[in-house]
Order: structure tokens, then sequence, then C-alpha cells
């Protein structure tokens, strides 16, 4: 049975700190804050708006809790959603987004002849990135020094995701249309990837899902079973990994050091010394600006989210938790910052400015104090970025990577693939 001291306390670190203990280790975990990251709500009011409102890969959530104690079906409740999102464009057309082959065909037809198998074809195309991608490195421990032939014919790839659009899409609503996982989190699609594209095949082929109680639901469950698997909890902040004859044998904290046989980073590792240098040409994906707002009345009928596209990108996220006759949508806001994103709202024809009762505004900066660091992981700057990540495995013997930067993507499904990983390369305890 080894001693693991888990670094941070967001998705990765708890799903990681559950696996392990599973397994038969020791586990501490370490986080300063609030358990979950940006998985804890703002509340204030009597209103609650989650940070990530549904999730891709269902399979991945259903695993974790079967992994570590009872099915997913035996506590919570997750259910798919009617559609991915809607899209409005500045040339007053719209679009419903919806997974599967047949709904594509008829709603992007109605935006112009052929763009529904336009869409049909740049989706499609998709299908065996995601099978090398899913083979070779997101369901298997990888070492960037040993990549299979095609995962690195893949990772080595000179083609953007810009490129790629342009060439496969001609239509500009298209490009934004599967540009927009990427936009939102702030990355240039120069600098993307052509293969990171595969968002939209895994969106189309799985669809999305939530939770009906809110993911603070899932939250809830997971801090709860910590206690029911032994996970020691441990309030400070941690501060290095202290590495003897090359390996790991603990981790200092503002609390005291914890001796450790194996330690996971499930945060930043730019924060942690030990590893810093190894990232340093990282860098992390900066949220956008966030506007909750709590409203009161009615309220025009939106999806779970929708996009309205411009010179400012507007996303409103409407599956937050209010009291009865009111509403919590989430607003993020990207491109022009010095628009205030409820104004621009009503220019597009929905006005809840006179509803508005309780409004919190939160800058990048300030989202990234809140949850100790960005959600998002790792900026895309170019091809070489995945190589650059750490995780499962880092140059530190007994020291492992989990969550959104030690991942090709932000989310629940890439982070809890992250935490499989790693408990995949350290094994059952003996």
């Amino acid at each position: 049975m080894a001693r693991v001291v888990v670094i941070g306390g967001g998705f990765g670190g708890l799903a990681s700190a559950l696996r392990l203990a599973k397994l038969g280790h020791a586990v501490t975990l370490v986080e300063e804050r609030e358990l979950g990251g940006a998985l804890v709500p703002m509340t204030r009011d009597g209103f609650a708006w989650d940070t990530v409102t549904h999730t891709l890969l269902p399979a991945v959530v259903r695993d974790l809790f079967r992994k570590t104690g009872r099915p997913l079906e035996r506590e919570l409740e997750l259910t798919q959603l009617d559609c991915l999102r809607e899209h409005w464009f500045a040339d007053g057309t719209s679009l419903v987004l919806t997974a599967g082959r047949t709904p594509q065909l008829d709603a992007f037809d109605a935006l112009g002849r052929g763009l529904g198998t336009a869409w049909v074809d740049h989706v499609a195309a998709y299908a065996d990135d995601w099978d090398v991608v899913r083979r070779a490195y997101a369901e298997v421990p990888w070492d960037p020094a040993h990549l299979t032939r095609e995962l690195a014919d893949l990772f080595d790839s000179r083609e953007t995701l810009r490129r790629r659009m342009r060439r496969s899409l001609r239509d500009e609503r298209l490009r934004l249309v599967a540009a927009h996982p990427f936009v939102v989190e702030g990355h240039d699609l120069r600098d993307v990837p052509a293969w990171a594209g595969l968002t939209a095949y895994l969106e189309q082929r799985f669809g999305a899902w939530a939770f009906p109680d809110g993911t603070a639901a899932m939250l809830d469950t997971l801090v709860r079973r910590l206690d029911n698997r032994g996970v020691s909890v441990v309030r400070a902040r941690a501060l290095d990994v202290v590495v003897r004859e090359a390996h790991a044998a603990a981790v200092t904290t503002t609390g005291g050091d914890l001796d450790a046989d194996v330690v996971v980073c499930a945060i930043d590792p730019r924060r942690i010394p030990a590893l810093a240098e190894s990232v340093s040409r990282t860098m992390p994906a900066i949220p956008a600006t966030t506007t909750y707002v709590g409203l009161a009345g009615e309220v025009r009928d939106l999806p779970h989210e929708l996009v309205v596209h411009g010179d400012q990108t507007l996303v409103v996220r409407t599956l937050g938790r209010a009291p009865a006759g009111h509403h919590a949508w989430t607003l993020l806001s990207r491109g022009r910052h010095d628009a205030d994103p409820v104004s621009a709202l009503a220019r597009h024809g929905i006005d809840i400015r006179s509803q508005v009762v309780t409004r919190v505004d939160l800058s990048p900066r300030e989202l990234v104090d809140r949850w100790g660091g960005s959600p998002l992981g790792v900026r895309w700057q170019g091809r070489g970025t995945v190589r650059q990540r750490l995780g499962p495995g880092t140059p530190v013997e007994g020291v492992y990577a989990a969550g959104a930067h030690a991942t090709p993507g932000s989310g629940l499904p890439y982070v809890g693939l992250s935490a499989a990983l790693v408990a995949q390369v350290v094994g059952p305890a003996t």
C-alpha cells in the first residue's frame, strides 16, 4: 500500500483520490479552498450558478462512480439534453445544433443548400482521429517519447484547425459553429491543431448530458464518497514536492510536510517548483469574462446554451437554480470586454435589464483567483503543445499529473480520463 498525496481538490483531484483509495492506497488530499474547484457553484441571494453545466462522454462519469463505489444510476440522474446549443448569427439566421446525423441535415440545409452534407462530412472526418486518440492517448497511459506511429503522425501534423475548417466548411456560419468550443475558451484557431477539432465529432456522436439538480449534486456525492473511501483531507496549500534520490518523498504544505510514495499533481504544475521547469513553455487558457444574473418573472424560453456571434461573442447558459418565479442565467463574454453583456444581449432581442434582481460580474483574473487556477487547462500554442503537457507521468519519479492541465481538452470527460490514466499507472496496492 502506497502513501499517496493528491494535490488539488478539483474534479481531477477528487477523481484521482477516489480511484487510488479504491485500489487500496492510503490517500491524502491537499486543498486550501472549498473542495470542487470550478465545480463549486456561485451562490447569492438564493440563486446558484454552475460553471460546468453539462458533459460529453457520460461513460467517463459513469466509470468513475462504478470504479469508486455505487454506480451513478443508484446515486444521481444523468439525462441527455435536447440539443447541444443554439447559434445566432450576425445575418439574422440561427441554428439549433442537435446530436445525430439526420437532424443536422435539415437544420443546416435551412441555412443553405448542401450545408447539411458539408457539416456531416466535416464531423465524420474526425472519426479516425478519435479512434487513434482514444486507443493510444485518452484511454491508455502514454509517454511523449514513445508514441505509437499513428499518434505521432497525428500530433506532428502541421494542419491547423483554422486551415481545415476553411478547406471543408465554405460557409462562415458553419466555421463559427465548429470553432465555438475553442473560441469560448480563448484559443486562437491558428494555434489549434486540426485533430483537436474532434470535439465536434464527440458532441455529435454522444450528445450533451446534464444532472437535473446541477453539477453541484455530483460534487456533493463525490465529496461524501471521500470519507467512505477513507481519504484524508488536509486544508492547506501545497508548496512543493520533496525529491530524494530522484524520487518523490514528500509534499511540503502550509500545514507541514506529508510523507509520500506517490504524488498526484491535479493543479497547474507551474505552481509546483519541482515541476515548473518542465512546463515553462505552456500558458493557461484564460476563462471568459462572466456575469451571473438572477432574474425575476417570465423569461424567453431558451435552450441550456445559446451562442450569439458577433464582434462580442455572448454565451447564455440557463441551467442555474433559482427561487420559485425566478431564473439564474450565466453570461460569458469574449471580444469587446468594454460592452456590458446584459445590454449587448438586449440589442439582440433578449432584454432582461428590468428583471435583474441580483448580479455578479467576475473578470478572468477574479475567476482564476476564485478557483485557484484555470479549469480550461493549457492554451494551444501550436502542434508542439500536446507534447509539452505532463500526464500521466512527469519527469519526477513517483509524481503523476491529472486534471485539465494534463489533457488535450477541458471539461469532465478529459479530466476524468486523466484521473483514470493515473490510476492505471499507479495500479492496485500490493
